[in-house]
């Protein structure tokens, strides 16, 4: 046999023994993942509703510029809509959500707005629309309550539909498909 036949061999042998090497250690490291799973599912619950309580921390002013806990609807669920009065899908919504918010359905849940705008802006906004529903002012940081909340984007309108146990339930980027919600409002 001649020597470059030899090395050739050799180096063939050597890849294939490094890919084995290789995939094997990445095969221990998916049973290990897999066997740590069932622990690390304590964690990711509350992981998915650290958001939610952030949510339910902050205290923000109302449309006349009264500040309110929205700890007040924690343990119901709430229908969190995040809007802008410049936003044409935002304001095109607004009137089937304070329908939604005096029907039957809105009995049985809490729908909010959270404003991405000033409180001149959003007091002059709601005062003209006559919203249903209480309408708070998140200024500029509450783009980033939406984006805690699964809104990567940064679009708007963002709707957050969280159940009476603190889980986000969906999430709605755009404006609302007011059937595709009656639907999810049904399995709550």
């Amino acid at each position: 046999m001649k020597k470059s036949n030899v090395l050739g061999i050799a180096i063939v042998a050597l890849i294939f023994g490094a890919t084995g090497a290789w995939y094997g250690s990445h095969q221990n490291q998916k049973d290990a993942a897999v066997a740590a799973a069932p622990a690390a599912a304590a964690p990711a619950l509350a992981a998915a509703s650290a958001p939610v309580d952030k949510l339910f921390q902050q205290q923000l002013p109302d449309s006349k510029g009264i500040k309110q806990a929205l700890a007040q609807w924690k343990g119901k669920p709430v229908l969190v809509n995040f809007w802008a009065p410049w936003c044409g899908p935002c304001v095109r919504e607004m009137p089937e959500l304070s329908a939604l918010a005096t029907s039957d359905a809105g009995k049985k849940l809490q729908i909010i707005g959270i404003g991405i705008d000033t409180q001149a802006n959003i007091t002059e906004f709601a005062d003209r629309m006559k919203v249903t529903y209480p309408v708070y002012v998140g200024g500029m940081e509450g783009t980033d309550l939406s984006r805690d909340l699964g809104n990567s984007a940064g679009g708007l309108p963002y709707t957050v539909l969280i159940g009476a146990d603190g889980q986000v339930k969906k999430t709605y980027l755009g404006q609302l498909k007011f059937d595709q919600l009656r639907a999810d409002l049904a399995t709550l």
